[in-house]
């Protein structure tokens, strides 16, 4: 109909040319129109061409869902980038971003959008989304009244601000005056139906308005599909792990440490999984055998019994093995626990929130089991738990020195409590139900907010104690692959030299050849003052600052409960005291490092 009238209207194409773009274009669908659109716009701009189009031609911008995900471990991330691939499919524009990337002055422009988050710590946003939850949350944040948008909040109800950064959104954006399209949801771990049903309701709701919407034109920029870092990859992934053999576990700490920490290498040959220092490995594991015994037996259960687990039949040894958290500890299990087994003790506990927590904080499911055993049916026990969640591990190697391997920096969870031992459960897989050439499912989970700087010539400071010093490996083999002429300042620390200094004699090397052009270490339990990194950084705080003033990209990875803050209080300290800072202005001076990708983070 538009192209018979383009030339009626003395169109610069032929009749011939005209049939063939309708045969194409009644092969497109809206979004592929668009592009196409986009790209002759574009083709004909750099051939310096004016393009002339038809008053009838004109039309107004389509209605564009824009999906931003604030992700700490990739959850929100996936659940975002499926979110935009099932909107897509619906014939909707639709643009998917990181927060960290997203400009937050477009905000006032937006018409539909979700917000996909987690919540890291103490109720505080994820690293990717600090700096638009703060926009967000200023006197800069624009009125919204047109806006109507969406919260999805990923979290985990062990923790007491149970996906507090998603209500925080929700609230706010109300507050602005934006209009929800639907009711903001706040999942648990095991998130992924409640998550493809609130994405359905989404797109159900929405999908009356974008059929009325106008088409796409040139000036819409559309759903750019998969990303492409997972593109460029394997069809491995958290859904559809690789089954990976492990070459090496070694123990990297000494014999009167008390710590166990690993040093584990895994082959990825044959997988096509590729990786970049910074990214994460995934890893799945198998329940101790002992543990899932002792369950059944305090349950009085059969370890043949059939169970469903969503839409699987399986023994329910096969499942508390393979398939449940066992491990980590959560509300939901007690609530549900006290329940089948009528405990009025437990039902009394999980009605305090804040006395279940304290509880919770040193109990394994194990452990509430054991002081409160109790006959119920297997079905009953299967629902009370949720399904395991991989574990996520700061890779501790770049390929361009380990090629088709993967390697790991593990410590191992290992404590007496209650007069028994306990074990984390990948850790405790690794260290000692693992043998070496066993089997091990595992994907590559990237980090794009954690990267070494493009220019090789960029000096770096890098802080990990314990085994915050995996992705630090990894950085220093990458710039040792590249011959980096970047200057590199790793800060390591650990309670004593002869037993927890991991990695010394490759450090070592690393100083003698000057790839690391320093290093200062903080032994904490070898002095009679306790020193940590944060010391080290006040103590060298001039020379940091210089670092900073001449463009150094500066990384932290460990302990984001206390070593991450501790260690942002004497960065602070040190712009105020060399930079000449009061407070608020040495915060800005962080936040605009951050904002530049020069302040990264990698805590758990």
């Amino acid at each position: 109909m538009l192209l018979s009238s383009l030339v009626a209207q003395a169109s610069p194409l032929s009749e011939q040319q005209v049939k063939q773009l309708q045969g194409l274009v009644s092969q497109l669908n809206p979004i592929q129109q668009a592009w196409v659109s986009g790209y002759l716009a574009a083709s004909a701009q750099l051939a310096g061409q004016s393009v002339a189009v038809a008053p009838s031609a004109v039309t107004a911008p389509a209605a564009t869902l824009t999906v931003l995900y604030g992700s700490q471990t990739g959850n929100a991330k996936h659940v975002a980038e499926d979110l935009g691939k099932a909107a897509s499919g619906k014939g909707f524009t639709v643009k998917v971003q990181d927060l960290a990337e997203y400009k937050a002055a477009n905000l006032k422009n937006e018409r539909f959008l979700v917000i996909v988050t987690s919540t890291y710590g103490e109720g505080e946003p994820p690293e990717n989304a600090i700096s638009f939850y703060n926009f967000l949350f200023s006197k800069k944040a624009p009125q919204l009244p047109e806006l109507r948008y969406a919260v999805l909040g990923l979290g985990d109800t062990s923790y007491e601000f149970f996906c507090k950064t998603a209500q925080d959104f929700d609230q706010r954006l109300a507050e602005l005056g934006g209009k929800a399209i639907i009711a903001r949801a706040d999942l648990d771990v095991d998130y992924g139906t409640a998550a493809a049903n609130w994405q359905q309701q989404l797109i159900t709701t929405l999908e009356p308005e974008f059929a009325q919407a106008p088409a796409a034109t040139a000036d819409v920029i559309s759903w750019p599909g998969v990303s492409q870092t997972a593109a460029a990859q394997s069809s491995y992934s958290k859904q559809q792990p690789f089954s990976a053999e492990l070459y090496t576990n070694q123990k990297i700490t000494g014999r009167d440490s008390s710590k166990d920490v690993r040093h584990i290498e895994i082959s990825l040959a044959g997988s096509g999984l590729r990786y970049q220092p910074g990214d994460a490995l995934g890893v799945y594991f198998s329940n101790d055998p002992q543990l899932v015994k002792e369950l059944l037996l305090l349950t009085g259960i059969a370890a043949n019994t059939p169970v469903l687990l969503g839409t699987e039949r399986l023994t329910i040894s096969d499942a508390l093995t393979e398939q449940l958290e066992l491990t980590q500890s959560y509300p939901a299990f007690v609530d549900k626990y006290a329940k089948a087994s009528g405990s009025a003790a437990l039902q009394a506990l999980a009605a305090d929130k804040t006395a279940l927590r304290s509880y919770l904080s040193e109990r394994q499911i194990i452990d509430v089991v054991r002081e409160h055993p109790a006959l119920i049916s297997a079905q009953q026990l299967v629902d009370a738990l949720r399904k395991q969640q991989p574990r996520l591990y700061s890779i501790a190697s770049s390929q361009a020195e380990v090629e088709d391997e993967v390697h790991l920096t593990v410590g191992v969870v290992r404590y007496e409590a209650y007069g028994k031992p306990h074990l984390g459960g990948a850790s405790g897989f690794l260290a000692e139900r693992l043998a070496e050439g066993g089997s091990i499912k595992v994907f590559v989970e990237t980090n794009n907010n954690f990267r070494l700087p493009e220019n090789d010539d960029t000096p770096v400071i890098m802080i990990g104690p314990g085994t915050g010093i995996a992705p630090f490996r990894a950085f220093l083999q990458e710039r040792d692959a590249r011959a980096a002429s970047g200057k590199n300042w790793l800060f390591f620390g650990n309670p004593h030299f002869t037993q927890d200094f991991l990695y010394q004699l490759e450090l070592q090397n690393y100083l003698k050849q000057g790839l690391l052009t320093r290093l200062d270490v903080a032994f904490s339990r070898d002095t009679a003052e306790k020193v940590y990194v944060q010391h080290k950084l006040l103590k060298h705080g001039a020379e940091v600052w210089q670092w900073l003033e001449q463009g150094a990209h500066l990384y932290i990875c460990g302990d984001g409960a206390r070593m991450a803050k501790d260690v942002h209080q004497a960065l602070l300290t040190i712009v105020q005291q060399q930079g000449g800072k009061d407070e608020k202005a040495a915060q800005q001076y962080l936040d605009q490092l951050r904002i530049a990708k020069r302040y990264q983070k990698d805590v758990y």
